[in-house]
């Protein structure tokens, strides 16, 4: 499958997904991913910034609350669309553009920095994607973006429960069998069944690489490695979300910041 393809099936998911995450729905982004992500990134107060693969711009926003200038793309006109029309309701200065994340309409070295939430495993080639973010940063920018845990969100994954429903392992295989698109069906589970039979399931193409593939791509785009983090539900998360607590057991989710060599211009 091609990125034009799997982006077809984004195309379709945004209605559904653009609802749901903005009734509140998407529970471990706004339970514990998203604000582990914001602890993890560097001071962007006054820089400008690059969204990749932005979804309905949730997290774009947020960027821009602390601060930065953002242009903001995604793959999916839809998304674009309602993206843009939350930005129209509620100004933060952000510019959104339908553009693939392996071909950014942007010059090279024009960005402080560029962040992804959750897109990076979705598409069919990220190594061309962290090229691009590596182009089109200035020297000593950084990247960060998050994904599915690749030691964790494998083709095989089952949580082993105990007699009241608690969740003490996670059961996983083929870790090394590459998707190629295969197809998954799934929706928010925090969702009411009423929403979930309104909206139906999403359908995700799966493009998973292993650990050591992430690190390598990493390492091949130019970036240095700076840190990395495996985000969990704390207590306070768990008492709002009590769903939350197989994430608990393993990690569901891994967050990379990356930094582009180079000395800064001190103009």
């Amino acid at each position: 499958m091609d990125e034009i393809e799997a982006g077809r099936y984004w195309n379709d998911n945004a209605v559904a997904w653009t609802a749901l995450a903005r009734a509140g729905f998407d529970i471990c982004r706004d339970g514990f991913n998203t604000p582990a992500f914001f602890q993890l990134l560097p001071e962007i107060k006054g820089l400008q910034g690059i969204d990749i693969g932005c979804g309905e711009g949730g997290n774009t926003r947020l960027l821009a609350q602390q601060g930065a200038t953002l242009q903001a793309v995604d793959i999916s006109e839809r998304f674009i669309a309602n993206a843009r029309e939350m930005e129209n309701r509620a100004p933060l200065g952000i510019t959104y553009t339908v553009a693939s994340a392996t071909r950014l309409p942007f010059d090279d070295g024009c960005f402080d920095f560029a962040a992804s939430f959750m897109c990076l495993m979705d598409i069919p080639y990220p190594e061309a994607a962290l090229k691009e973010a590596f182009r089109v940063l200035k020297p000593n920018g950084f990247l960060q973006f998050s994904i599915t845990h690749p030691c964790f969100d494998t083709p095989h994954r089952e949580n082993v429960r105990s007699a009241n429903g608690t969740t003490y392992a996670v059961e996983i295989g083929g870790y090394f069998n590459y998707q190629n698109g295969k197809v998954s069906e799934w929706t928010f589970s925090a969702a009411p069944d009423e929403v979930k039979q309104q909206y139906g399931r999403f359908k995700v193409p799966l493009f998973n690489r292993t650990l050591s593939q992430w690190i390598n791509a990493i390492i091949d785009a130019g970036f240095t490695l700076e840190r990395i983090n495996e985000p969990y539900p704390g207590a306070e998360a768990l008492e709002k979300y009590p769903s939350l607590q197989d994430a608990q057991v393993v990690p569901y989710f891994l967050h990379f910041l990356c930094r582009k060599p180079g000395r800064k211009d001190h103009k």
